[in-house]
């Protein structure tokens, strides 16, 4: 896992405004219905955890921050483009306990709202990070991709291996998160 802690992405107001405008209205839709309040919006810190395809990696570290930080931030994911939730990522969390079967994949264009934090967490997400708005931190904690590192596996087992390797280096980073979003734990 790599950990860069950039700047956040600051946009001159008039094209934050256009941001919003162009379908990016409320992050609180992105979340189940339970973490809304009355008025669609959370009490909670909204994190959107951001990869290429919201297929593996962002699925994880979703899946990882609903079940060990779900009472302190509102949590999503989403991809640069959209894909399906890859099987092994859903059977490798389902291992230990947390279950990713009913999250979907989303593409960022799709979501609306603004967010607290947004953390890629591979390498092109980072390139490919839109512009959010300047009260936006945004962070990179990069992790290898578990399909291209299973692509060559001999089998079904040594290819679960990659997953569940990366699978813990996520639960260790959402573990400290707070210390990586700079807020106090």
């Amino acid at each position: 896992m790599s950990l860069r802690l950039p700047a956040a992405r600051f946009a001159p107001p008039h094209l934050n405004a256009r941001a919003s405008s162009a379908g990016r209205g409320r992050a609180a839709d992105c979340l189940p219905v339970e973490r809304r309040s009355r008025v669609g919006q959370t009490s909670k810190a909204s994190v959107l955890f951001l990869c290429t395809k919201n297929s593996c990696r962002s699925q994880m570290a979703e899946g990882w921050c609903r079940q060990l930080k779900g009472d302190r931030f509102a949590v999503c994911s989403a991809g640069i483009e959209k894909s399906q939730v890859d099987p092994r990522a859903a059977r490798a969390m389902a291992e230990v306990g947390v279950d990713i079967s009913r999250q979907y994949s989303k593409q960022v264009s799709e979501l609306h709202g603004e967010f607290d934090y947004v953390v890629t967490v591979c390498d092109a997400a980072a390139e490919q990070c839109p512009i959010f708005p300047a009260k936006t931190r945004v962070i990179h904690a990069g992790f290898e991709d578990p399909p291209k590192l299973a692509r060559n596996a001999r089998s079904e087992e040594e290819a679960l291996s990659h997953y569940r390797r990366i699978r813990d280096e996520i639960r260790g980073f959402v573990e400290g998160i707070e210390h990586s979003l700079g807020v106090a734990g």
